[in-house]
């Protein structure tokens, strides 16, 4: 069942496991937040992500999210990263973060290079980077977390020719509840699969209907994925 009766933020939750998209909007923004009843982990963090979270959730929880999941290193997806280590360096934080993101996604590894070269001596808390070179499943704060490659290109200079970027989905499972976020992809057998029978799917629809694309889904593309799910948004629609 798609669920198109809302504009962002687009909330989800069932038993003690929900997720909230406050914004995902090609070339703009993404940020999403995933609770449990113990745990806070945020989604591809971009502009603005930090005043989403100040909102919803306050300082106190802010300072206890021990995850960043990144599914790529596009500025829609990471530009919020700086501002959420530097405000949990203000904040004094506590507890472990650990960001977790593609093999060979430079601008994470850059963003934490910089932000430890400025700031070694004052930060408080420890920074844990999570390479995922496969599709191995791990467990965080009870959570189940099952990676899976996807299939995203975008344009080099000429505006031509394009280059696969390291990209991820992640599939969150928490008390036999399963949310599956695509994050930005072509179609591809990998999100068919992980799609399939979750509670939730979060499925992409940034391109139109005419023109084959390797960077983004048609909604076409997207509604049948979706539709193998119990219920499903379609996000990073072009507005």
């Amino acid at each position: 069942m798609q669920l198109t009766n809302q504009k962002y933020p687009l909330t989800w939750h069932k038993k003690n496991f929900s997720i909230k998209i406050f914004c995902s909007i090609p070339n703009i923004a993404t940020g999403i937040l995933i609770k449990t009843d113990t745990s806070h982990f945020v989604v591809d963090p971009g502009d603005g992500i930090l005043r989403d979270l100040n909102k919803e959730i306050g300082t106190n929880k802010i300072l206890s999210i021990s995850d960043l999941f990144i599914t790529h290193g596009h500025h829609d997806h990471v530009g919020g990263v700086w501002a959420l280590l530097t405000y949990m360096r203000v904040m004094h934080k506590q507890t472990p973060l650990s960001i977790h993101f593609p093999s060979g996604c430079i601008e994470i590894e850059s963003i934490y290079h910089a932000f430890h070269k400025v700031y070694s001596k004052s930060i408080p808390y420890e920074i844990n980077l999570k390479v995922i070179k496969d599709s191995k499943i791990f467990k965080s704060k009870k959570v189940i977390i099952k990676p899976f490659p996807v299939i995203h290109k975008e344009y080099l200079h000429d505006g031509i020719t394009t280059r696969e970027v390291p990209a991820l989905g992640y599939k969150f499972s928490f008390e036999g509840i399963k949310i599956c976020y695509g994050g930005d992809t072509a179609f591809c057998m990998e999100l068919v699969k992980n799609a399939k029978n979750s509670d939730l799917a979060i499925i992409e629809a940034g391109h139109d209907e005419d023109t084959p694309d390797e960077m983004h889904m048609t909604v076409n593309e997207a509604r049948t994925i979706g539709e193998s799910a119990k219920e499903y948004f379609l996000v990073h629609v072009p507005e």
